[in-house]
């Protein structure tokens, strides 16, 4: 018996990044939706998805479950509700299964319709959702604090560097084989966390809440402010602010990040710099995929950006930009807020998909990673059906 975190029938509200991946492996504060249920409940945790992008995933055991929408935003007493579930019982509101513990035919399950295989239903009307993009980095503060208490009652940190200047080190958690030197880390602000293995250059000065995931490097003398996380295997420099890198993401070198949601395999040329307030400081309006219309995001919004995509040197995000999946975006100027998946530049040429792929790979290799076979397969598809 394990935990299955299922994508529900909202899930296209949060594209770019469910066309590559499933709910569950969404990373916002320190975690991913499913490392996180891996540390609250000690059990297996199992992935349930759209169908072409299922076999990226650990196939499902057949017995029975734990089932939880992967898109919900815990807090204690939901979490206690769907571990208390017993075989049978569910927890449900208005739009559809919130949990439920049953043993499911993997390829049957459907979150709506599931709910008159339980015995006992609940109701439980006070459940959030992350029903947005970015709402990743407009509740980035309060996930990164969640997490950090999972991550405080589950282990010790390790000590932090001599040549390290911490304000409130109570709130720092270091992991084995960290490297820190001469930088400045201020969590008077919020909890600071930084991974395994990773690094935090000289010079550079972070002010919580903040985290670095495993193997990922804050180059010399940068400056990242709070809310920000920057997951595994990426490299964060320059001025970030308030953004969310999922992984193995760059934003190496000068220029500004801010307000912004980045998926996985993306890169900043040199200088790349993104707006993220109007100058007129009015409301900012991105492109909402899923509703096929202009949806407000408040006065601060940088951009939101897909899987695999890349900016040249020297790009000009405007506010509350859109881009898609596997772009290679570069132009003169200020660029569009829209742009679409598999776009070569921003002139309505489409990238060559088998060009994609080897760009792909080549940014996979300097990461020691290749692309794999359930990759490509998830990548046609999205070519094919989705730019």
């Amino acid at each position: 018996m394990g935990i299955v975190l299922f994508d529900n029938r909202f899930r296209g509200n949060l594209l770019p990044f469910t066309y590559t991946k499933a709910v569950a492996s969404l990373r916002y504060g320190i975690f991913s939706v499913q490392e996180r249920w891996a540390m609250i409940s000690d059990q297996p945790v199992y992935i349930h998805t759209s169908g072409y992008l299922q076999k990226r995933y650990t196939p499902i055991p057949a017995e029975t479950h734990t089932w939880v929408d992967a898109s919900l935003i815990l807090d204690n007493d939901l979490i206690d509700q769907i571990l208390s579930l017993q075989t049978g019982d569910c927890l449900a509101d208005e739009k559809g299964l919130i949990a439920g513990v049953f043993s499911f035919p993997v390829e049957g399950f459907d979150n709506q319709h599931s709910i008159s295989a339980f015995t006992h239903i609940r109701d439980y009307p006070c459940v959030e959702r992350l029903e947005h993009p970015w709402e990743i980095m407009l509740q980035n503060d309060r996930f990164l604090r969640d997490d950090f208490f999972l991550v405080q009652k589950k282990g010790i940190s390790a000590p932090i560097p001599e040549t390290v200047s911490a304000i409130q080190p109570e709130h720092i958690f270091i992991e084995p084989g960290a490297r820190l030197n001469y930088c400045i880390l201020n969590a008077s602000t919020g909890p600071i966390y930084i991974g395994k293995d990773a690094e935090v250059m000289e010079g550079s000065s972070i002010r919580g809440p903040f985290a670095l995931g495993t193997k990922s490097v804050v180059k010399m003398n940068s400056r990242i402010y709070g809310a920000t996380t920057l997951g595994p295997f990426c490299i964060g420099g320059g001025e970030i602010k308030n953004s969310v890198l999922m992984g193995y993401s760059n934003k190496g070198h000068d220029g500004y990040l801010g307000d912004s949601v980045i998926g996985e395999w993306c890169n900043f040329g040199a200088g790349a710099t993104c707006s993220n307030i109007k100058n007129t400081a009015g409301e900012v309006k991105i492109w909402d995929i899923g509703a096929n219309n202009y949806a407000s995001v408040g006065k601060k919004c940088g951009m939101i950006m897909g899987d695999y995509s890349r900016l040249a040197i020297n790009s000009s995000v405007n506010t509350g930009s859109m881009i898609g999946v596997c772009c290679n975006v570069f132009g003169v100027g200020l660029l569009p807020t829209i742009v679409q998946n598999f776009s070569w530049g921003t002139e309505g040429t489409t990238y060559d998909f088998q060009k994609a792929l080897r760009d792909i790979q080549n940014w996979k290799q300097l990461k020691n990673e290749t692309l794999s076979e359930p990759e490509t397969t998830m990548l046609k598809y999205v070519f094919a059906n989705h730019h």
